[in-house]
């Protein structure tokens, strides 16, 4: 069984520029970089020399040795045992992180040997390049971020002809209603997306046996892969913190407000004390940073408040799992509603924005009066965005914002049908995907 990935397409484009970089694949660890590197390799080019600097460590001696591109395809040429054609083959450098010499030599694949297709793959890259003495070729790579499986690609392996119906309304120019058929198979689709997650190997193993005991044992092991990097990749003064915000990030999360707040993880404890911690797992992917803006002006990032911010985990399906939330109060009922406030709907649509937006993502504030839970910029327009998880839609904060700022338009996910009201744009939660095209 295997997932198409939207990014098969960007890649695609990015081989066939003319103005080619050397490629940096990032993204947490466990959502597919390494085998959508070598999917594209296998599609897209005659063959394919691939290198792990983490499994073949004796590769570095080389890389340290030289930095000529010449050189480096001579020596893969002879240890791979294969023919390397600069137009017909793709070399692949998974956790380049461990090999800040090979990192280094991209700028010169560039300057000397374009025509060589080169992509890197690192879960860890930006933890890494804190390290002292890292490095990085600024200006010589292409960037692309490999996120989870997004419920619009989940959708196409779990039911194609319900994917295809979407597509086709989604392209279609109107805000008519989804006929009710349709709507209830893919609120079913959803919520069977939002207990699974988007981890790739948690997908597979369960549209192959359809057992939500194999999804949470996955999401759990995936879970503790994540803290045996700890100790591999932090300082040992700073793991024993590490931890503790890990272990402890969905109490914040449960709280009224969501805002992060150290003394959930510690009595007395400081931001000084935790800054690092948290910036560790801000850099290695595994939690999106949502930061405070009181007031509006563009662009909203020179609004932000360095000192408030939410702290989401990279996957919804994995918070279900950390908050040890059965499948069957997400399907059957709604616990996940009135006991965590919605939480994980709030994590399943900030992946979705930040895949499409990027992590310039901000929630607003008004004193202890109204919080809407995300705001965007494109261009010179400020939308504000509201995620309720369930039918009812009365919240008075969107309310209160539109009466006081005007926007041009305003976005509400939830469980209601397709609605466009003046500015404000209802969507169903199934449709955060697409986002980006139905503004």
């Amino acid at each position: 069984m295997e997932i198409k990935r939207d990014i098969l397409n960007d890649l695609s484009r990015w081989k066939e520029s003319r103005y080619r970089k050397p490629l940096v694949l990032q993204g947490a660890r466990q959502v597919g970089k390494s085998f959508i590197l070598k999917q594209f390799g296998e599609q897209c080019f005659a063959n394919c020399c691939y290198v792990n600097f983490d499994f073949e460590k004796e590769h570095k001696a080389e890389f340290a040795r030289t930095k000529d591109p010449a050189r480096i395809v001579s020596y893969l040429t002879t240890v791979k045992g294969m023919d390397i054609n600069p137009e017909k083959t793709l070399i692949i450098f998974d956790e380049i992180q461990e090999c800040n010499d090979a990192l280094n030599c991209l700028k010169y694949f560039r300057e000397l040997m374009p025509a060589q297709a080169v992509v890197c793959a690192g879960s860890l890259l930006g933890v890494a390049l804190k390290r002292e003495g890292a490095s990085f070729p600024v200006g010589n790579v292409d960037f692309m971020t490999l996120y989870p499986v997004s419920f619009k690609e989940f959708l196409a392996l779990y039911d194609e002809k319900l994917s295809r119906f979407l597509e086709n309304h989604v392209l279609a120019p109107t805000w008519e209603k989804i006929p009710e058929i349709f709507y209830s198979q893919l609120i079913d689709a959803y919520k069977t997306y939002l207990c699974c997650g988007g981890m790739p190997e948690t997908i597979v193993r369960y549209l192959e046996n359809r057992n939500w005991d194999e999804v949470d044992t996955v999401n759990n092991q995936i879970l503790t892969a994540y803290t045996l990097d700890f100790a591999k990749h932090v300082d040992g003064k700073d793991i024993p913190r590490l931890h503790r915000l890990w272990q402890n990030i969905q109490d914040n999360l449960a709280k009224e407000d969501r805002k992060f707040k150290y003394a959930l993880i510690e009595k007395n404890a400081r931001a000084r004390e935790y800054e690092n911690a948290v910036e560790w797992l801000v850099l290695s992917g595994l939690i999106n940073r949502v930061f405070e803006i009181n007031t509006l002006r563009l662009p909203l990032s020179s609004c932000k408040n360095s000192n408030a911010f939410k702290l989401y985990l990279v996957d919804a399906g994995l918070l279900r799992t950390k908050f040890r939330l059965a499948p069957t109060t997400i399907l059957q009922g709604d616990r996940l509603f009135t006991e965590f406030k919605g939480v994980v709907t709030e994590n399943y649509v900030l992946q979705s924005l930040v895949r499409q937006f990027g992590n310039d993502i901000f929630y607003w504030t008004s004193g202890n009066q109204a919080e809407i839970e995300f705001m965007l910029q494109r261009g010179e327009r400020i939308i504000p965005v509201e995620a309720k998880s369930a039918l009812s839609t009365k919240a008075k904060s969107l309310s209160e914002y539109r009466k006081k700022h005007s926007p041009e338009l305003s976005i509400r996910f939830s469980l209601k049908n397709v609605e466009k009201n003046n500015d404000l744009l209802n969507l169903p939660l199934f449709l955060a995907d697409y986002t980006e095209k139905m503004i």
